[in-house]
């Protein structure tokens, strides 16, 4: 199939992408097409956020979005920034960065879905259900678009009875949005060298449950971000809790994935959370309505790789766009989409042949708003290495002295070499489940509405197989069953020996082993398109 644009991703960087560059060739009377390809097995339901959503690149975009029917139905309120003990709360004046007025509380998978109408309304054809597994080259090394992949595969790569071949998708140009540690973007990082010279990107796993509480506790826009417990001082860590409409209660917990211990699960971190009393109390008589995970890129301004190359340019949160003090991301995946639409069309209008490198899109990106964003906090994340107590105290001074304007730029370290051998580490006793307000990971990834089709080649592939057990067990006791949020993981006796169990079926798509694992030895890739999680409200 060909294109002029093919688009891998339908977040909100994708789909925005999809709608500037259709706005853009109505309004110059130029045909354009334009196909997002999305391995959910619909547009939103692998998306989860937060979410609270700064509108102003939405403003950009689509200014009468009101007037459109946008999911943006509760305004931000009261605002309240809390450090938490093993018992109390304390409340800390709201760093500026957090202010939240003029936002919106949202399900950023209903965003999502409402772009996707917009974007069909203007020409864009969108494919659900059809996973990018392949990155597509011209003889002179230039990207020429991408390939689905195979549906009906059976568990040992042979063609089953329902076998489907891929697609290819050709293009002018290539587009990739596809979020956080994408697969195809990590290719392109390698082929392209698109890392030499920067920090490397570093994470962090947000754990997402959505709950209806009572109607008299619910605050309708009220906002709520903790830090301190259950983190020790020197783990990065915090919550929120954001209250939307008819009494639904976002609630989640987020583990930067350089943490040391790897005796600590982010999953009983979550839970464990939730047990504090100044938490706990709003959840009296609730219902849990939906989980999910997913890794979040945490680099910020150091850790944005080059950006284009021949045949193709990179997005939204694959890029590393995520503003961490704000604990936003959105509204600048949406201005990078905008941005490189803009580049694209451009190129394109004036007969730019195949495979060319739009170089513009950086420029352009460098004078916008979204690029002094991320300038000006670029050195509030790196300053946790120092541990909590030290690291907010620089933030205040970075933040109110030097205004993000510091003549320095403080470094990140891999999150994958920072676990410490378990020998030197205390394992960490969680509280067992009480089903009430704190669950298992199976109940709960039963909530995500995840599946796979279990006769299919595993995307949780192994580099060495003897690596878990040789290793990763005996070095470190086995992290993967810990730090995996959807219990894909585990170490199953045999007799005197072990082996590493992978529950493919389980996978909630977050990226973390791929991220986390102490050998790199785990490399993420694609399953049938449609399989995953089907968040609803995420």
């Amino acid at each position: 199939m060909e294109f002029d644009v093919v688009i891998v991703g339908g977040g909100p960087a994708g789909l925005s992408a999809a709608i500037r560059l259709r706005q853009l060739a109505i309004q110059h009377g130029e045909e354009l097409t334009v196909c997002v390809l999305e391995k959910g097995s619909e547009v939103g339901a692998h998306i989860m956020s937060g979410a609270v959503i700064e509108p102003r690149a939405l403003n950009e975009l689509i200014p009468d979005w009101q007037a459109k029917g946008a999911p943006l139905n509760t305004p931000a309120g009261e605002d309240r920034f809390l450090f938490l003990t093993e018992t109390r709360a304390y409340k800390l004046p709201t760093p500026p960065q957090m202010h939240n007025h003029g936002n919106y509380i949202v399900s950023l998978g209903n965003v999502c879905r409402w772009l996707a109408e917009q974007a069909a309304e203007l020409e864009v054809d969108i494919y659900p259900g059809f996973a990018a597994a392949e990155v597509l080259y011209h003889e002179d090394g230039s990207v020429k678009g991408v390939a689905t992949g195979d549906m009906g595969r059976t568990h040992d790569g042979e063609e089953g009875p329902n076998f489907a071949p891929g697609m290819e998708l050709h293009a002018r140009q290539t587009l990739f949005g596809e979020g956080c540690r994408g697969s195809l973007t990590k290719t392109l990082f390698q082929r392209f060298n698109l890392r030499d010279g920067v920090d490397p990107q570093v994470f962090g796993i947000g754990i997402k449950e959505l709950w209806e509480i009572q109607p008299s506790l619910h605050r309708r826009g009220s906002i709520t971000h903790t830090t301190g417990w259950p983190m020790d001082m020197k783990t990065y860590g915090g919550s929120w809790t954001y209250h939307l409409e008819d009494n639904l209660v976002s609630i989640g917990f987020v583990v930067g994935l350089d943490y040391q211990n790897p005796y600590l699960s982010p999953f009983e971190e979550m839970q464990r959370f939730k047990s504090h009393p100044e938490i706990r109390k709003q959840f009296e008589g609730a219902r849990r309505l939906s989980y999910g995970a997913r890794a979040i890129s945490a680099g910020g301004f150091q850790s944005i790789p080059k950006l284009t190359f021949p045949g193709g340019l990179l997005m939204g949160d694959c890029a590393g766009f995520l503003n961490v003090p704000k604990i936003k991301g959105t509204h600048t995946a949406m201005k990078s989409g905008m941005t490189a639409a803009e580049a694209v069309f451009d190129a394109l209008k004036g007969g730019q042949p195949h495979g060319q490198e739009v170089k513009s899109y950086a420029e352009r990106l460098s004078k916008t708003w979204m690029w002094d964003e991320l300038h000006r906090v670029r050195n509030i994340k790196p300053s946790f290495h120092w541990g909590l107590p030290a690291a907010m105290a620089y933030s205040a001074i970075d933040t109110y002295l030097f205004r993000g304007k510091a003549p320095w730029t403080l470094r990140h370290r891999p999150d994958h070499l920072q676990l410490k051998p378990a020998a030197e580490c205390q394992p960490i006793n969680y509280p067992k489940p009480d089903g009430v307000l704190t669950f298992d990971r199976l109940s709960s990834v039963f909530l995500s509405n995840t599946n796979h089709e279990e006769d299919q080649p595993c995307h949780l592939t192994l580099r060495d197989a003897n690596v878990p057990v040789a290793v990763n067990l005996a070095r470190y006791a086995g992290p993967e069953q810990r730090y995996c949020p959807a219990g894909v993981y585990e170490f199953v006796q045999e007799g005197s020996e072990s082996r590493l169990q992978i529950n493919a079926q389980n996978c909630v798509h977050c990226k973390t082993c791929d991220i986390k694992d102490p050998s790199q030895n785990i490399n993420w890739v694609t399953p049938e398109g449609g399989g995953g999680p089907n968040y609803p409200n995420m």
